[in-house]
């Protein structure tokens, strides 16, 4: 559930990769005219696999393991929105046995994706269908006039939805048992190794859905404020309320009109904490923060992680639920004891950067 935020057009920083990302796919499809793509990495035998962003590079590693080789094509500190690739990596997802990526968040990745000969084209939003967050001002859905959902009781589908999936871990399993197929149809030797990965990544996936409905039952309030809109699947999933600063493109900026219904919101839900995340600058959650007398936390959407030798899904999202936990009044003892430290505000999380 959410609080409602104008419906948002393509910013200007999608306009600029979208054009970016056609002059870098001409220059590759130059490059790459005469190659062709094998079924594995001729240099290790590894099906050779690219990953748009962080969410996706982790499911290939943890259902492909040893017998793949990934490059994810978003660097370290790059908010993913704002990708922009070269034509070297463009011609490295035109070589690539198998491409998994979230339709619609990258354009530039999205365009390669199209050129690309791969048999093995995996789209996250094939497995989990994207929801419409960007509930519009001044309609049934802001006033509660109007809940936003069909009468099949679920929020209806839009094909230009909310990318967030990631962030609901029943969907996150959704995607990776897709993966999991497609892995296995790629590389049909490792067949067996592929499912039995993806049943051990899913039982995982299942475990942390239980920890956070356990979490989160007995909280004194289901109202949380984020510094953008990156958690309505979370919060659709768990019953909770996203209060969110700006829409579901970080770039957008808050009306007077919004700032004001947050601040209301805030007071009228018995909020004690902003929440900002890692890949976005704090100072607009600080200042809402400070006017109301709130303090302020990191809330992660999970684009990426800033060391990967410590920190993965699981551990990130395992803090997000005990941060909120913090920050809900969920009762004492009910956190999980083995989360990361809560980064620091203004530190930037981190996607591997992409082989050369």
């Amino acid at each position: 559930m959410m609080i409602g935020l104008p419906r948002l057009g393509l910013s200007r920083r999608t306009r600029r990769s979208m054009a970016l990302g056609t002059t870098a796919l001409a220059a590759s499809l130059v490059l790459t005219a005469c190659g062709g793509s094998s079924s594995a990495d001729s240099g290790t035998g590894k099906l050779k696999v690219v990953a748009s962003f962080y969410p996706m590079e982790y499911l290939a590693q943890q259902i492909g393991k040893e017998h793949v080789a990934v490059t994810d094509l978003t660097a370290a500190g790059v908010e993913p929105h704002d990708l922009e690739l070269t034509a070297k990596q463009v011609g490295t997802v035109q070589k690539a046995d198998a491409i998994i990526y979230l339709k619609g968040l990258q354009p530039t990745v999205d365009q390669a994706v199209a050129q690309s000969s791969s048999k093995h084209k995996i789209d996250a939003t094939a497995a989990s269908p994207l929801v419409d967050h960007h509930l519009d001002e001044g309609t049934g859905d802001a006033d509660h006039g109007g809940d936003g959902h069909g009468t099949d009781g679920h929020k209806h589908e839009d094909p230009a939805g909310d990318p967030h999936i990631w962030l609901d871990p029943t969907r996150y399993a959704a995607i990776a048992k897709s993966v999991g197929d497609e892995f296995a149809k790629a590389d049909p030797a490792h067949a067996e190794d592929y499912r039995k990965n993806t049943d051990e990544l899913v039982t995982r996936l299942t475990a942390l859905d239980q920890e956070f409905r356990d979490g989160l039952k007995d909280a004194k309030t289901r109202t949380f404020v984020t510094s953008h809109a990156a958690f309505g699947y979370l919060a659709d999933h768990y019953g909770l309320t996203q209060v969110a600063i700006n829409g579901v493109d970080p770039e957008s900026e808050p009306t007077p009109a919004r700032l004001a219904a947050v601040q209301k919101a805030a007071k009228d839900n018995g909020v004690s904490t902003v929440f900002f995340e890692t890949l976005v600058s704090p100072k607009l959650a600080e200042t809402v923060a400070k006017d109301l007398g709130l303090t302020t936390a990191v809330l992660d959407p999970l684009e990426g992680v800033k060391d990967p030798s410590k920190d993965d899904y699981l551990t990130v999202m395992k803090q997000n639920l005990a941060n909120l936990q913090a920050a809900l009044g969920a009762p004492a003892g009910t956190a999980p004891t083995d989360t990361a430290p809560t980064a620091p505000a203004g530190t930037d999380a981190a996607t591997p950067a992409p082989a050369n």
